[in-house]
């Protein structure tokens, strides 16, 4: 009786020991996700949505459209996703099969490899079933203001803003850049952007508060270590929002010319608008559409949205919680980013950490996100 070669006995027992139980307890996951998220019940209202966007009239009601055409894209996004990762698992087993009958190495660390990127996509889809919040399955407007620290806070807020739009572009999330303010020197004032991605608001979320840099100041002499600030506040993009009324009389409008990198006029005309609502002193401001009217119009939604959270909230604690109200200075940190010495990354009410700040800096955030998420998820049951 011929006995089988013990590298290949070996391999086999790889496979039952490296590939079965990781399987199963990917199975396992997926299964509680798909429950959670219901996908039954995701497929019939994609079914009946489907129907109301095909009605002839439906842009009769332009904002009842867009309520249609939005929830119908962002539950087929949902659906889509699962489904995929469903077929994944599917052929990553038949793949596992077929290098364990072949006893190919090379097929087996295929599987591996497919493994591992699996883990991390249902680990990622496992942390949205914790995003259960009123608002948390719609789309974010961001806002970075920068802090104290000069030209670094206003450099460090341009970093952040790179940062954000770096991590959409990586999961192919819709931005849009509302406005920017530039500061005379390095870096940016403020800025307002858009994320149209389901669960955006819920995700980011978690990045509301002041972010503090600490580095050799690029723009020093004296090669000292400069501590820096910015704000990150985010709110959920509501559709509702726009049948709050705002009286005119309630609202300042302010015109003016868009500017860019160093004061520097962008625009010939007074396209950018700045919105102040007078009885709460919310002020918003649009400038990178290219007419005064699309400028208003979107500077209208945000504040539409500021005031209906504000009529929603019956605390200042739910407050912060939705519009992430933050000073940009020392005692309101969540996360710290150390450039010089040890180069870190930390995050201070997690204790998640990276020593890779330039892959943070370019998008690298889904540890963070995740760990933050699963923070707030243990305190509130806590």
């Amino acid at each position: 009786m011929m006995r089988r070669p013990a590298r290949l006995v070996g391999l086999n027992i790889m496979f039952e020991l490296d590939f079965g139980g990781r399987i199963k307890a990917l199975q396992a996951t997926f299964s509680d996700i798909a429950a959670v998220m219901d996908l039954e019940t995701l497929e019939r209202e994609i079914g009946e949505l489907e129907a109301q966007a095909a009605a002839p009239d439906l842009w009769n009601d332009p904002e009842a459209a867009q309520k249609v055409t939005s929830g119908l894209s962002h539950r087929k996004s949902r659906v889509t996703k699962l489904r995929a990762v469903e077929a994944r698992i599917a052929d990553l087993e038949v793949l596992v099969e077929l290098a364990r009958e072949a006893e190919d190495e090379g097929a087996a660390d295929e599987a591996r490899d497919e493994l591992d990127s699996l883990e991390q996509t249902i680990a990622d889809l496992e942390v949205q079933t914790m995003l259960s919040g009123e608002y948390d399955e719609r789309s974010a407007v961001v806002t970075i203001r920068s802090g104290a620290g000069g030209d670094d806070a206003t450099d460090f807020a341009e970093m952040l803003l790179r940062m954000y739009l770096r991590w959409a572009e990586q999961h192919g999330y819709p931005t849009k850049v509302l406005d920017t303010s530039y500061a005379e020197g390095a870096g940016i004032k403020s800025a307002t952007f858009e994320i149209d991605a389901p669960y955006a608001f819920g995700t980011l979320s978690v990045e509301a508060g002041t972010h503090r840099l600490a580095r050799i100041s690029p723009f020093g002499s004296a090669d000292k270590r400069q501590t820096s600030f910015a704000g990150v506040e985010v709110i959920p993009l509501l559709e509702e929002a726009t049948e709050v009324e705002i009286p005119e009389a309630e609202i300042r409008v302010d015109v003016y010319r868009s500017s860019g990198p160093g004061g520097q006029s962008v625009n010939t005309t007074d396209s950018a608008v700045r919105l102040t609502h007078i009885p709460t002193g919310i002020v918003v401001s649009m400038q990178n559409e290219k007419s005064q009217i699309q400028n208003r119009a979107a500077a209208m939604r945000v504040l539409q949205t500021r005031l209906l959270l504000l009529q929603r909230e019956e605390e200042a604690a739910k407050k912060k919680e939705l519009a992430g109200s933050v000073t940009a200075s020392w005692g309101d940190q969540i996360r710290s980013y150390f450039l010089y010495g040890q180069q870190l990354v930390k995050d201070l009410r997690t204790g998640h950490e990276s020593s890779q700040p330039d892959a943070v800096f370019d998008g690298d955030l889904d540890g963070f996100i995740a760990a933050g998420v699963r923070w707030r998820s243990l305190n509130k049951h806590n």
